[in-house]
């Protein structure tokens, strides 16, 4: 008899848990599970995404912490980040800051619109690949002998999965033993578009982390700061740096 009960509630939770689960489902393109290779992504990385989505979907949350991605991935932190920081830097995936004006507070939000772009063309060049594949076994089936459907290549090789933050790997490992913890997706970010979109050196940046930490300033827009007062005093090096920064020490005393 207690057995009896034992299944029957077994039953009850199972059931439960199926009810629950139907109202906890996150939606995934398919588009993503079949081109995620098409567009360099490893599996690990095409599952990060898909924790991504159900934060945002199931949890409505548009930008999880690194250690609730680790929770949910095993991942470490650190692996975390460069995956992130790799999906940013190939346009899949961005970081929009909003502001909610009746609280005011200031939040930021993960944006895939890139991955849908990229994944929406995928299925363009498909769509585009069977209309000519048609057109030509038609054209055969007429006696047309033209090239066959051999020409046609469907299922395109995954582009070789070469890691672009590999150059960047250094300074963020620098930046996280001054800092002292993990860096976040948005100093990530910023790190990145010094590198990428102003061109900062790698000793420059260097430089300038050094700079912050003499003066006991160790935080991102500081950084930022001096290298903005470099860039519109023509500091280009290192050396260029440490001659600037001479000078005003030496105005100082």
């Amino acid at each position: 008899m207690n057995q009896a009960n034992g299944t029957g509630d077994f039953v009850s939770w199972a059931a439960g848990a199926s009810a629950g689960m139907n109202q906890g489902m996150t939606v995934i393109p398919y588009a993503l599970l079949r081109y995620y290779r098409t567009i360099g992504l490893n599996s690990s990385e095409c599952m990060l995404l898909i924790h991504l989505l159900g934060f945002q979907q199931v949890e409505h949350k548009g930008f999880p912490s690194l250690e609730e991605l680790q929770q949910v991935t095993g991942a470490t932190t650190e692996m975390i980040a460069m995956i992130l920081q790799k999906l940013m830097k190939e346009g899949l995936l961005g970081i929009d800051e909003h502001v909610d004006e009746e609280r005011g507070i200031q939040y930021e939000r993960y944006n895939l619109s890139g991955l849908y772009a990229k994944l929406g063309h995928c299925l363009g060049e498909e769509s585009k690949g069977e209309s000519e594949g048609a057109k030509a076994a038609d054209n055969s089936r007429k006696g047309n002998n033209s090239a066959g459907l051999d020409t046609f290549r469907f299922n395109k090789p995954a582009p070789s999965n070469s890691d672009p933050v590999e150059e960047e790997r250094n300074l963020f490992s620098i930046f996280e033993k001054e800092f002292g913890r993990p860096l976040s997706p948005m100093e990530l970010e910023t790190i990145s578009g010094w590198v990428d979109q102003d061109r900062y050196p790698d000793e420059l940046i260097l430089m300038a982390l050094k700079e912050a930490v003499f003066a006991g300033k160790v935080h991102f827009r500081y950084i930022d700061r001096i290298l903005l007062e470099w860039s519109r005093n023509r500091v280009r090096t290192a050396q260029d740096a440490k001659a600037y920064t001479q000078k005003f020490r030496n105005i100082g005393r």
